[in-house]
C-alpha cells in the first residue's frame, strides 16, 4: 500500500490505529444511529484540520463529464491535485453520479480508485458526495454539454433530480432500489478504504424547490449508508435555515457536522455558534463567493481558529464557469470583472496572489 505524505496527512499508521480503534465494538452489522460523540472527536483529532475545496477538474462540465469512461482525465487530475497540494489542501470534496455508475459499474469504480490513488501521491483525502438537488434537473449519459458561455454551472446536473418525481410516489421503487443498490456498492467498496475521509451523503437536499420533497430520500440514504456501516463518517450539509425538517433530521443523524455558507464573516460566525452546540466535529464543506465577501482573508482564519474544516467551491477555473456568479449571465465576457469562485487559471497561475499566501500561510 501506498503511504501518505505525512507534511498534509495523518501518519499512514495514526491512521490505521484510529481505524482500529473506531471498529472496536463496532458490530458488521447495521446501524441505526449515528456515532458517538467520543468516537467523532475521535476521527477529528487522527484527521487534523481538513481543508480543501470541492474539486472539479477543469476539463469536466459536470460529474458525468468527470466519471465516464470516454472523458475521465487522470493527466489534468493529477496535475490539478499538484496544485492543490503545494498550497497546503489535504483533502477534496468531490461529486459522483449514479448514471455514470449504471452504465459500467466496473470501470465507474476502477475509476473511483484511480482517482484516489492520484489523490493519496499527493497527500490528499477525499469526501465523496452521493446525490445532490442543485442545477440542471435532467441528464443524459454519452456526451455532455459544451458550457454556455458567461453561465455559472450551465452543465451541472442534479441526481437523481427530476427523474425521481416524474413518476407517482407509488410507482418509485425500480429508481429507488437502483439508487440504494448503487450506493451500498459504492459504500461496501470503499468502506474501509483510508483514502476516503468521509461520506457526504446528500448536497444540498430540499435545493430547487423541491424543499420537503427531500425529505424521503434523505431518510432513505442514512438507512443505505448505516446497513453498509462503513468505517468513515456519515454527513449531509444543512445549507439553508428555513428548511427546519431537513435540518432538524440531518442534524441528528450526521456523524460529524457539516454546512455551506456564503455569507460574510460575523454571519458565518453566528451560524457556528449554533452549530457548535451540537457537540460534534464541523466542516464547512462549502464557502468562498467573493461577491459576498465571504474569501480566504477574512473566512479561512475564522475557521482554522476553531478547528473547522474549510471547503471553498472550486479551483481552477473551468467549463464550470463558477468564475461567474450564480444568476449573473455574461455571456459576451470571456472573464468577469470580479471572479465569484475558483482559485487559479487553467495555467496553474493564480487569479489572486494574495489569496494564495494566505492559503499558504495558514495551511503550511
Amino acid at each position: 500500500m501506498k503511504t501518505y505524505r505525512t507534511t498534509f496527512l495523518p501518519p499512514l499508521l495514526a491512521l490505521f490505529i484510529m481505524h482500529f480503534t473506531l471498529s472496536i465494538g463496532a458490530s458488521a452489522s447495521a446501524r441505526t444511529a449515528p456515532w458517538p460523540k467520543a468516537q467523532a472527536a475521535l476521527w477529528q483529532q487522527q484527521h487534523g484540520w481538513l481543508r480543501g475545496c470541492n474539486f472539479q477538474p477543469s476539463t469536466a462540465i459536470n460529474q458525468l463529464e468527470m466519471w465516464q469512461a470516454e472523458t475521465f482525465d487522470p493527466a489534468t487530475i493529477d496535475r490539478e491535485l499538484g496544485w492543490a497540494s503545494d498550497l497546503g489542501f489535504n483533502c477534496m470534496r468531490v461529486f459522483l453520479h449514479h448514471a455514470a455508475w449504471e452504465i459500467d459499474r466496473d470501470g465507474f469504480k476502477k475509476r473511483l480508485s484511480q482517482y484516489l490513488d492520484i489523490a493519496q501521491k499527493h497527500g490528499i483525502s477525499t469526501i465523496f458526495v452521493f446525490f445532490d438537488d442543485c442545477w440542471n434537473p435532467t441528464y443524459t449519459t454519452g456526451k455532455q454539454p459544451d458550457p454556455k458561455p458567461g453561465i455559472h454551472n450551465s452543465g451541472w446536473v442534479r441526481d437523481p433530480g427530476d427523474l425521481l418525481y416524474a413518476k407517482p410516489e407509488s410507482q418509485r421503487a425500480p429508481l429507488l432500489a437502483l439508487l440504494e443498490t448503487y450506493m451500498k456498492d459504492i459504500l461496501t467498496t470503499f468502506k474501509d478504504d483510508l483514502r476516503v475521509a468521509l461520506w457526504d451523503l446528500y448536497n444540498e437536499p430540499g435545493n430547487s424547490k423541491y424543499e420537503n420533497k427531500s425529505l424521503p430520500l434523505v431518510k432513505k440514504v442514512f438507512e443505505w449508508a448505516r446497513a453498509v456501516n462503513p468505517s468513515q463518517p456519515l454527513t449531509i450539509g444543512l445549507w439553508k435555515n428555513e428548511l427546519t425538517a431537513l435540518n432538524k433530521y440531518q442534524l441528528a443523524n450526521s456523524d460529524i457536522i457539516t454546512y455551506h455558507d456564503y455569507k460574510d464573516a460575523p454571519t458565518h460566525q453566528k451560524n457556528i455558534d449554533t452549530l457548535t452546540r451540537q457537540g460534534r466535529p464541523m466542516i464547512c464543506t462549502e464557502y468562498m463567493a467573493r461577491h459576498f465577501n465571504s474569501t480566504f482573508q477574512t473566512i479561512m482564519p475564522m475557521l482554522k481558529r476553531q478547528n473547522i474544516g474549510a471547503f471553498n467551491w472550486g479551483f481552477v477555473s473551468g467549463k464550470t464557469n463558477t468564475i461567474f456568479k450564480w444568476d449573473d449571465p455574461r455571456p459576451t465576457e470571456p472573464e468577469p470583472p470580479l471572479w465569484f469562485h475558483d482559485i487559479l487559471r487553467k495555467d496553474g497561475t493564480p487569479y489572486r496572489q494574495d489569496e494564495i499566501d494566505t492559503i499558504k500561510s495558514l495551511c503550511k
